[in-house]
């Protein structure tokens, strides 16, 4: 493989994929390149002449989203076809790998949820992934690019913020230690996701390269309660901690279970998730004690 172009490759998940390819990451900073600026995103693209471009940059907060869901539709789209019309014009032979999100299904019919769901976004991020993801299909049959949509449920691993579940139970419990002892607070424990370790979800973008153009759940293929995740980061404590749920955080529409199907993809690929959600959580424990 040539060099890959990768947008957000500062973020979350973006700094794990630049770290997984290597030498082959082309990652230009915000600083460097506006993506909402489609000549700048052009002209670098002509610049690189990338083998592949992984598209990871987004407005990847749901809770903002209700709060600026015109910014986050306007500016999630505009980015998105930004970089496929930069694919058309300046790189049409190169591969793209656009992430989408599980959050694009909605409320899940059935589990697990493969790729056959019909989308039913419920908040202004997901419709805004939702768009890019149809943009992404669109450019795939008008312009003939070969593009592959990354449906990723819930990622998680060092570095996460804590405005994410596994991100804030482990600062919580990274804060308990520096005190000698206290609370984690959480919302509903009952309520259960499909967590995937972001160290496997950048492997499955790297893997899906190899793989016939397309939509592909990234998954683990198992859910995990909230209560679950509490009783991992305890496990890893160095001190007694408390789990009291909030009822502030306790949100009376959110979906009891999403479970995924990653099927398709280890199918097409060959990838399949490596890292225990207890590693996981003990890892990114790991980290909010460092950064504390």
């Amino acid at each position: 493989m040539g060099a890959a172009f990768v947008t957000g490759g500062s973020g979350f998940v973006g700094s794990h994929l630049v770290e997984e390819l290597g030498a082959r990451a082309v990652a230009p900073s915000r600083a460097e390149l506006d993506l909402l600026d489609g000549e700048a995103v052009r002209r670098a693209l002509a610049d690189a002449r990338p083998a592949c471009v992984f598209h990871l940059a987004a407005h990847a907060s749901v809770a903002r989203s209700w709060e600026e869901p015109a910014a986050v539709l306007r500016n999630n789209v505009a980015m998105t076809v930004n970089v496929l019309e930069a694919l058309r014009r300046e790189a049409p032979d190169a591969l793209a790998v656009v992430m989408s999100s599980g959050e694009v299904y909605g409320p899940p019919e059935r589990l697990p949820v493969d790729e056959s769901a019909p989308l039913r976004p419920q908040n202004p991020y997901a419709v805004s992934k939702a768009a890019c993801d149809l943009l992404a299909g669109q450019y795939a049959d008008a312009h003939g690019l070969r593009v592959i949509r990354m449906r990723a449920f819930n990622q998680a691993g060092p570095g996460q913020s804590d405005d994410y579940v596994v991100g804030t139970i482990t600062r919580q419990v990274a804060e308990a230690e520096a005190a000698g002892g206290g609370v984690v607070r959480t919302g509903n424990p009952v309520l259960a996701r499909d967590f995937t370790d972001v160290r496997d979800t950048v492997r499955a973008y790297v893997a899906a390269l190899g793989a016939p153009a397309g939509a592909y759940n990234v998954c683990s293929g198992r859910s995990a309660s909230v209560r679950e995740i509490v009783e991992y980061a305890r496990r890893a404590a160095r001190v007694e901690v408390r789990h009291e749920v909030d009822p502030a955080r306790v949100r009376a529409h959110d979906v009891p279970e999403v479970l995924g199907s990653p099927a398709r993809l280890t199918e097409a690929s060959g990838w399949s998730p490596a890292i225990p959600l207890e590693r996981t959580v003990a890892d990114a424990l790991d980290y909010w004690r460092a950064r504390l």
